[in-house]
Parts: C-alpha cells; structure tokens; sequence
C-alpha cells in the first residue's frame, strides 16, 4: 500500500516517535490528515491508544524494523498482505538461473505466496516443499499440485529444521522485506551441505548499518556468497516500488559458518556431552 505524501511527511517527521511497540506523533494535525493517518496506521495493524500515558498507535510486536522499511520503500505492506509481494517472472527466472537446478533437488520455499517461485522450480524436475502464512495463497499452493507438501502458517514457528531429517539443497525464497534477515537466518537451518540459498531481499541489507546487516553482509563475504543487485523496477510488475538484492549464499565452502541443518543435527549431542 503506497503511503501518501503528506502522510509519509508526518511519519518521517523527526518530531514523531517510534520505538517499541509504537508510533506517537505528539504535533497536532488538521483532521482530514489525521484521518488519513489514523487509517494507514490501523492498515499496517496498529491500535489508538488513547490513555494519556500511552496516546500512541500500538502494535502487537516490535515496528521500529518495520517502519523503517516502509518508510524507506514509501510503501506500507497491509495486515491483509502480510509482507506479500508476488515475485516477477524476471526475478523467478535470476532466482532459478543463480540456483542450478536439476531434476530430483529438493527445494524449500519459505514464504511461496501463490507458487510464482515454486511452480517453475518443480517445471525444472526439482522436489519443492513450501510454507505460506496466508491461508487464502496456501489453499492455491494446494490446488497447484507441484509441491510435495505445503506447511501452512509462520515460517519462523511453524517449521523447524530437526522436522526434517536431511537438508535441502536449495532454499528459494523472497521474505516479507520488514522481516527478511530473521526469515533467511531461519532458513539457513534446513540447507543441507554443498546447498545454497538464493534470496530476495531489500536492497538497504548491503548499506544499513544496524547489527544485524553488518553481521548479514560478514557472513556472506565469509561463506563465498554474493549480493547482487537487481534491477530498481524489478518489482514494478507486482505494484511495488521496492529496490532489491539477489543473495546467493552457499555452504560447501571449507570452514563454513553458517548454522546449516547438520549444525542443528549435531546440537543435541553436544547438549548431552556437556549437559
């Protein structure tokens, strides 16, 4: 959903607040853009909380993260969308040209959406399992019929690496890109060795300077991987005005470091042997 101008002012706005679970705008605005506001707001999933200790838009997780990333998109992703924006058949076919795939692999694609990534991905012959949060797009994965099992809802809780009992050899995923470094980091659990990920995320992972990025981009540049750069419309066929990135991350380089799903196989003895 593209935020309007003047409501885009007022959220940039360095007199607004937002830390925690809330946006406080503590300036007065006329009512007719307070309104304008108030729903954009309550579309991304805050409240009004009006108690005079609080009077603030609260939401029931951390946004700081997320208003961030809308307020450098100029784009607000709905409740309803969940972080959904379709992968083009430009960047499906990067993502499955960068990941080589061959018949019998075994993907996992952690957000799949309506299957834009997956369905090409089992056209090549390869053995896909997917998760999707939206109940509406995993009934579509469903009736698809190119997935060999479908996991329906959050893919950082509903799905653990150890379900499993082998790595996949690829992981295709486009993340919900307020989330995107904790979806990727959750997925490099169910790599297998000699895998690789190919992911699509905000092209602001390869400059930001909070913690997280920094110790993304170290981990990439320590694993032999790549973040390239995708073209500044490639999301404009699904209605959004995002810039993005190409990860392509492997783990069969020699001292690896990502936590892969042999490093989850491998933590229940190390618990016993020190436990």
């Amino acid at each position: 959903m593209k935020i309007p101008d003047d409501v885009l002012g007022v959220l940039a706005d360095p007199r607004t607040v937002i830390a925690g679970d809330r946006v406080q705008i503590p300036f007065e605005l006329d009512k007719n853009l307070y309104e304008r506001v108030n729903k954009l707001l309550k579309t991304a999933g805050g409240r009004w909380d009006g108690r005079q200790a609080v009077r603030a838009h609260v939401f029931d997780r951390e946004v700081e993260e997320f208003m961030r990333q809308a307020l450098l998109a100029g784009e607000f992703v709905s409740d309803r969308d969940l972080g959904w924006f379709p992968t083009p058949p430009a960047v499906v076919h990067e993502m499955l040209e960068h990941a080589g795939l061959r018949p019998g692999m075994t993907v996992l694609e952690p957000s799949a959406g309506t299957g834009a990534v997956a369905g090409p991905a089992a056209g090549r012959g390869a053995v896909v399992d997917v998760v999707e949060l939206d109940e509406r797009r995993a009934a579509v994965l469903h009736a698809g019929g190119y997935a060999r099992l479908v996991h329906e809802g959050d893919f950082l809780t509903c799905v653990k690496p150890l379900d499993y009992a082998e790595g996949f050899q690829r992981v295709l995923m486009n993340p919900p890109f307020h989330n995107a470094l904790a979806h990727v980091g959750h997925a490099f659990g169910f790599l297998g060795e000699d895998a690789l990920l190919v992911a699509v995320l905000p092209e602001n992972v390869t400059w930001h300077t909070d913690r997280v990025s920094k110790e993304f981009r170290a981990l990439v540049d320590g694993n032999g991987g790549e973040l390239l750069p995708l073209p500044e419309d490639a999301f404009k066929p699904s209605g959004a005005n995002v810039r993005s990135v190409l990860a392509v991350i492997p783990t069969g380089q020699d001292g690896c470091t990502i936590r892969t799903h042999a490093w989850h196989r491998s933590r229940p003895r190390q618990l016993a042997l020190f436990g």
